[in-house]
This record gives structure tokens, C-alpha cells and sequence, in this order.
């Protein structure tokens, strides 16, 4: 599972397979909060949704719109039928701060966040929907320094998760970008 807006979330499916992030061919969600690409799309000018459905099609992903840190909450649990279809992997591209996803931080408040999905959240996620050892990580800011504990407390998976801040980059995954910032989990 992929998820982003300004961020996206990435869900693969463990399907017949039990260790779905090593294994391509895995079915991969990728969930995206839909209002930061509409408010994004009017400030550029652009069709900026219809880019994203055509990365869609062209790597045949299972696209799911989010509004809310709930509409998120309610695909991990119920969005597949997770008694054989399991969460394998979950990668978060997005803003964070080590307490929360943000997913429309600075959209449309300057320093501000409308929707979000909060670490005292995760308890509601049903510890059954991921695979054996499936592979979570955040490639937001500071999520190692609180969230990644509240992960692992709530779900039984690793989450593993930046102390520090992250740059994102183009055409390349994020960087560690604190002087001395690590990974944690």
C-alpha cells in the first residue's frame, strides 16, 4: 500500500504470496488524498488528477481517493477481504511530523494541516490485516522519534521511521536530510 495526496501510501497485497514487498509482480494500492491534488491542480492550472490516473494505468495500480485519516484506516481494515488478502506493505510518502501523517500540510493553511491520520489513531487498525513480516516504512520527518513505537504497539508490525527530518527528491526516494539523522524502528 502507497498512500499520498501531497502524500501517497502504498499497500501491497500479500495475495498468495506471504512476503509481497520482495516479490514485483504484487498488486500494489496506492491511496491518494484526493483534495490536496484538486487545490493543487487550481493553483497550477494543471489536470493533476487525470496524472495521476494515468500513472495508474500505466503501472496498473489499484488507486483509492481518501478524504480523512479514517477513510484510510477503514481501507487497511475492510478495503479487501484481509482474511486472505493481507497487507504485505505499507510505505507513507508524505508530510509527518513524529506524531501524525499530514496529509495536506501547508495546502491550504501556510503551517497548517486539515486532514490527517494521528498516532493514537493506529489502535484502531486490526492487528490481522498484515502478512508475517511485512514491511512498513515512513518516509516522513520524525515519525522514528514517537509514531514508529505507537506503530508497533498497535498493529504488531515495525514501522520503520525517520529521526529527523526527510528531503524528498525528484525521481528518487527521500533522503535523510537532520545532520544526524538516522532510521528507526
Amino acid at each position: 500500500m502507497t498512500i499520498g495526496g501531497q502524500i501517497s501510501f502504498g499497500l501491497r497485497g500479500s495475495g498468495p504470496n506471504k512476503y509481497a514487498p520482495s516479490i514485483p509482480d504484487q498488486p500494489i494500492t496506492w491511496l491518494v488524498y484526493k483534495q490536496g491534488y484538486v487545490d493543487r491542480a487550481t493553483q497550477e492550472k494543471q489536470d493533476l488528477l487525470s496524472h495521476i490516473e494515468s500513472v495508474r494505468d500505466k503501472f496498473n495500480l489499484h488507486l483509492v481517493w481518501f478524504e480523512t485519516g479514517a477513510d484510510v484506516l477503514r481501507y487497511m481494515n475492510s478495503g479487501q477481504p484481509r482474511d486472505t488478502f493481507k497487507i504485505g506493505g505499507f510505505e507513507y510518502f508524505g508530510h509527518s511530523n513524529k506524531a501524525c501523517f499530514m496529509f495536506d500540510y501547508s495546502n491550504f493553511i501556510d503551517s497548517a494541516c486539515k486532514s490527517w491520520l494521528h498516532e493514537n489513531d493506529l489502535k484502531k487498525i486490526d492487528r490481522r490485516v498484515f502478512a508475517r513480516k511485512a514491511y512498513v516504512k515512513s518516509w516522513g520527518c520524525h515519525t522514528g522519534e514517537s509514531m514508529s513505537q505507537k506503530w508497533h504497539t498497535a498493529t504488531g508490525t515495525r514501522m520503520i521511521g525517520a529521526i529527523g527530518r526527510t528531503q524528498f527528491m525528484m525521481e528518487e526516494l527521500p533522503i535523510l536530510s537532520s545532520p544526524n539523522g538516522r532510521w528507526a524502528n
